[in-house]
């Protein structure tokens, strides 16, 4: 109760939550007020929005209902972001909390490995997995949880190295815990909260590296996804210019959204580092 009234005292924080709950909507009404393909022709080219009631954010350059392929690509969007968020939390919680945990020669090597990561932007990264095995959305989604966790691992690897030198975690080796034990039921839950609040870091990431694909032609062209209204309305940017600028500002609202919630749960979660 306290960590929701903290939460709630923090105007941003609430601004974000609304936000993504409005996008959370969208994306779970699509069916229902859009239940044809969203990437079927419905109307004359390159409609203005309002400009024809039916579309009331206007038509792309095929003649695409642009508002379906908004509240639809809402849907995209959400899915890959949860979804690569959880590969990358997971791998990242994993190598984190053996290098913490176990120190010496293992936290060499893991550190060593995710510092090979981290020389090359996660961008550059992406491309490979996706030129390989294609664009298909489950690809991207696993290509980009695939190349999130190193921040993640660093993130958990710091906090075991606070925790297990407590005494709790003596007790636990004193009573014949084994080593997995103490790390995923003893360590690992008091080391979970700057992991969770981080995850929204990841998964804004993620829309952001999905949409970037998308614009680049390397995401699937046969799902309605923000990335590839704003890459198809590349042509016409100068004239029609509300075709890229619609689902940019979906993203742009969508990743500060999820931005601000985790920075409000980061200062409901550590009051004391609150901000004046």
């Amino acid at each position: 109760m306290k960590l929701l009234q903290r939460y709630l005292h923090n105007p941003a924080a609430c601004f974000g939550l609304l936000v993504l709950l409005a996008v959370i909507a969208m994306a779970a009404s699509a069916p229902l007020l859009f239940p044809a393909d969203p990437l079927s022709l419905a109307g004359r080219p390159l409609q203005w929005p309002l400009e024809d009631p039916r579309f009331w954010l206007g038509t792309d350059q095929t003649g695409r209902d642009i508002a379906a392929q908004i509240f639809h690509g809402a849907r995209v969007s959400l899915l890959i972001g949860f979804v690569a968020t959880l590969i990358a939390v997971c791998i990242g919680i994993l190598i984190g909390a053996f290098a913490g945990y176990y120190g010496g020669w293992a936290d060499n090597l893991l550190m060593r490995l995710t510092e090979g990561f981290q020389t090359l932007p996660s961008f550059l990264l992406l491309l490979v997995p996706v030129s390989v095995f294609g664009s298909g959305i489950a690809t991207v989604t696993l290509a980009i949880g695939a190349v999130s966790w190193p921040a993640t691992a660093r993130l958990t690897r710091a906090e075991f190295l606070t925790l297990r030198n407590r005494d709790f975690v003596h007790s636990c080796r004193s009573l014949g815990m084994r080593d997995l034990q103490i790390i995923f039921r003893e360590i690992l839950p008091n080391a979970l909260p700057p992991v969770v609040v981080y995850a929204s870091v990841v998964m804004a990431l993620a829309i952001l590296l999905e949409s970037a694909l998308a614009f680049l032609n390397l995401s699937d062209p046969n799902v309605a996804s923000w990335g590839n209204l704003i890459g198809g309305g590349r042509g016409v940017l100068r004239s029609q210019w509300y075709v890229s600028a619609i689902p940019g500002i979906a993203i742009l609202l969508t990743v500060l959204a999820v931005s601000l919630v985790g920075q409000g749960l980061n200062d409901a979660l550590n009051p004391r580092l609150k901000r004046p």
